[in-house]
């Protein structure tokens, strides 16, 4: 098989300053501070930076060797944090690795975040215009491809209207449109695609597919495990920066599901600062509370249990929900559901301060396996502020009931209800065409 990646000894650091903090801090002090970095720029005119404060070195990516084969769909896969979206970065020139080399025989299209490539004041028409140039295509090769590009996006009417005002979905619509019909040898697609609705990731996913069977060659990250396997041939496990394995996806997804499904049932972060989130709502704790008699912590096929968020909301006077999905071990999105039910705060703007937001999980539910969540934080129903990936790890058991013959199998589907039923005797009734 033909290579089209070829990956030697890559690595990626990145260096975090941690700026010196003192509350009792004076004008004299500032002023002497100002007078340092003035010193320091005169002496030290090739260091731009004026450096105070401790230095913490993290490497994004650690000695990645890998090679790609031309028409391979490889999907990466890894929790937050383990250095997907920056080997994709790396892989699109986006940034410069710290060391090692990368050899790719073809161009590359890159669909990484939302709106990557466009110019905001630029309409639809001109961004395709704009981005098969950068691409490397001619006028003519673009035009007769716009077409097509506006018909999968489904932007029609919006087609001259600056991008600015298009929504997230629209942005991804056209994004990935324009990527996967200018036809460039590599297509470098993120988790970005999750922002489109479910019919539209369908799509997209066919149409990674199709494009692959042309010999072009998909790189996909993604947290949906059901999508990386109906798409990818092969999937790359990674974890802190390095490759844990590489190989068949089935055997790939399976090692890193085990290796997630580790129980966590609770998460805290008592500094505001450390805590996961964003400048306008961060995480102080997530918890799962079982509600057994028995006041254990195991969580039972028949238990009900809780599931505890708290945050701090850093924007005044804001709407919010919380989202909470919930996946099994392969993947698959058992449920979904908002904090829009709750009743006291929906539609109320939330003040600066922390909140508790609790999701009551029934008993006799779920089915008994290995289960995560995942929570959303959204801002007047629709803008997510933050999303939060693997938040709670825990198990379902099964607790049998040998004696009233129950079935003793694990029954199949991801949720398992208990629903009701009734019987009715009608060989003796009248009139019913029915006979013993």
């Amino acid at each position: 098989m033909t290579k089209i990646i070829e990956i030697e000894n890559l690595s990626k650091k990145y260096v975090i300053r941690h700026q010196k903090q003192n509350s009792n801090t004076m004008l004299r002090d500032v002023v002497t501070e100002w007078t340092k970095k003035g010193c320091y720029k005169l002496f030290h005119p090739i260091k731009t930076q004026y450096e105070t404060g401790k230095k913490e070195e993290l490497w994004a990516l650690n000695d990645i060797n890998l090679s790609v084969n031309r028409g391979d769909k490889v999907g990466i896969i890894g929790q937050n944090g383990a250095g997907k979206s920056t080997l994709l970065k790396v892989l699109s020139r986006i940034t410069e690795p710290t060391t090692g080399k990368i050899k790719i025989n073809g161009k590359v299209a890159s669909l990484l975040e939302v709106g990557t490539g466009f110019h905001p004041e630029l309409t639809g028409r001109e961004n395709i215009f704009l981005n098969g140039a950068v691409l490397g295509m001619n006028r003519i090769e673009i035009l007769k491809r716009v077409d097509d590009i506006v018909s999968f996006a489904g932007i029609e009417k919006f087609l001259d209207t600056p991008v600015k005002r298009y929504s997230s979905g629209m942005y991804v619509r056209l994004a990935f449109a324009v990527a996967a019909q200018l036809e460039q040898e590599v297509l470098l697609v993120d988790e970005v695609l999750a922002v489109g609705d479910a019919a539209f990731q369908k799509k997209c996913l066919g149409k990674m597919d199709e494009i692959s069977q042309k010999g072009r060659t998909i790189i996909f990250v993604s947290h949906n495990m059901q999508a990386v396997q109906t798409l990818c041939n092969k999937c790359i496990f990674m974890d802190s920066g390095k490759i844990v394995d590489y190989g068949d996806t089935s055997s790939i997804v399976s090692q890193y599901l085990k290796n997630v499904s580790k129980v966590v049932l609770e998460k805290k972060w008592d500094n505001k600062e450390n805590a996961p989130g964003t400048d306008k709502i961060r995480v102080n704790k997530v918890s799962l509370i079982p509600k057994n008699n028995d006041n254990t912590d195991e969580v039972t096929v028949k238990s009900s249990f809780d599931i505890e968020i708290f945050y701090w909301n850093l924007i005044h006077d804001t709407k919010l929900n919380v989202t909470l999905l919930l996946y099994n071990i392969e993947g698959i999105c058992v449920f979904m559901t908002a904090s829009t039910r709750e009743s006291k705060w929906h539609g109320r703007p939330f003040p600066k301060g922390l909140f508790k937001s609790t999701c009551h999980i029934p008993s006799n539910l779920l089915n008994n396996g290995s289960y995560r969540a995942s929570i959303i934080f959204v801002k007047d129903t629709t803008v997510p502020l933050f999303s939060y990936e693997d938040a709670l790890t825990f198990d379902v058991n099964d607790v049998p009931d040998r004696g009233s013959g129950d079935w003793h199998g694990k029954w199949l589907g991801a949720v398992r209800p208990n629903l009701l039923w009734s019987t009715e005797e009608y060989s003796n009734k009248s009139n019913q065409g029915y006979s013993k």
